[in-house]
């Protein structure tokens, strides 16, 4: 990947936008891309595996990159498959055919390499060498060691879905200039669904399960929340910490006004740019090294939990100083699916 550095040194410069970047999708890359996908996925709607592709993969590899290079290459629409949830419903994943996952991981490592110079350090999802242990870390150092006493435990509703192709693109092009590159990313867009062999027609969304949605997701976010964020914080007068995993992300304030302020103002922010903020899983809560001490003043209960990746984070003291920390524990709803599923395999 050593080639792609010039790129990383190039987008340094924050006032750079690329002309020419589609003559990095080399056939070399598109081989690493095809080494670097999932070998036992389900396939999309052309039905070909991973293996079957590696087959003939040297007779593929230069009629895609050809394909590519010349516009020819045409997206498949994503297959429409659903999964459940853990509060019963089920949410909508879309597998894209083994050649649109080929050129899309080749897409998201050029990508990288410009937007890892301006994505911020609270922003942790599908990013190299970051992972939800690191942000669970930073919450759990943001909370202990800073002025933290109200937590906004956010999530966006349906967030794949919503994003606006038009915003979008317009938020790609602060810093790609390259108009082949840009066709390229549209055509995933427009692609469509199929499910049960009908297709529709996609004017919003990006797939949940596409290879290149989670970096388009990051761009999009970084614009509509994290720079909006950082400057909010600068006329805060309490601190204010921050970290996003993806759509769901944790503040912390210091002040309650300043929470109640902010968590009006991001609504009107998301609904700029088509999103909305889920009403039941986006809450206000104390929380905090004070949030016991002064809940039992006013003869109120224990401080409130919230839940982020996959854990509830509780107040909680260490048991030799008795200091503040945070305790964390699966989310019992999953952790009751769990056990249901692992009862059920061993029924069989």
């Amino acid at each position: 990947m050593n080639r792609l550095d010039r790129i990383r040194e190039a987008a340094r410069d924050k006032s750079l936008r690329f002309t020419s970047l589609m003559h990095h999708i080399t056939v070399d890359l598109l081989r690493e891309s095809f080494n670097a996908l999932k070998r036992n996925a389900a396939p999309g709607v052309d039905g070909v595996t991973w293996r079957q592709y590696g087959e003939e993969l040297e007779t593929h590899l230069p009629d895609l990159h050809e394909r590519v290079q010349s516009g020819r290459y045409r997206a498949k629409p994503s297959k429409r498959t659903w999964i459940p949830k853990s509060d019963g419903r089920q949410r909508p994943i879309g597998i894209a055919a083994l050649e649109d996952k080929v050129v899309q991981q080749a897409v998201v490592w050029v990508l990288n390499q410009i937007y890892e110079e301006d994505f911020l350090g609270f922003s942790y999802a599908s990013r190299p060498e970051r992972s939800s242990h690191n942000a669970l870390d930073a919450v759990w150092v943001g909370i202990t060691q800073r002025k933290v006493n109200w937590v906004i435990d956010a999530d966006i509703r349906s967030f794949y879905d919503t994003i606006v192709h038009g915003w979008l693109t317009k938020f790609l092009e602060h810093r790609i200039a390259d108009p082949r590159l840009l066709r390229l990313i549209r055509k995933w867009l427009r692609a469509g669904v199929s499910e049960d062999g009908k297709w529709s027609k996609t004017e919003v969304g990006t797939p949940q399960g596409a290879v290149a949605s989670p970096v388009l997701a990051n761009i999009y976010l970084h614009y509509v929340l994290d720079l909006w964020v950082n400057k909010w914080r600068e006329s805060a007068h309490g601190e204010v910490i921050i970290v996003r995993y993806a759509d769901d992300w944790v503040m912390g304030f210091q002040h309650r006004n300043e929470a109640e302020r902010f968590l009006y103002e991001v609504q009107g922010r998301m609904a700029k740019f088509g999103l909305e903020l889920h009403s039941e899983k986006t809450r206000l809560i104390e929380f905090g090294r004070f949030a016991a001490a002064n809940r039992s003043r006013r003869g109120e209960g224990k401080p409130e939990t919230f839940d982020f990746l996959g854990f509830t984070h509780i107040c909680a003291k260490t048991r030799k100083n008795k200091w503040f920390t945070i305790r964390r524990k699966t989310i019992a709803k999953r952790l009751r699916a769990k056990v249901k599923v692992v009862k059920e395999q061993a029924k069989g």
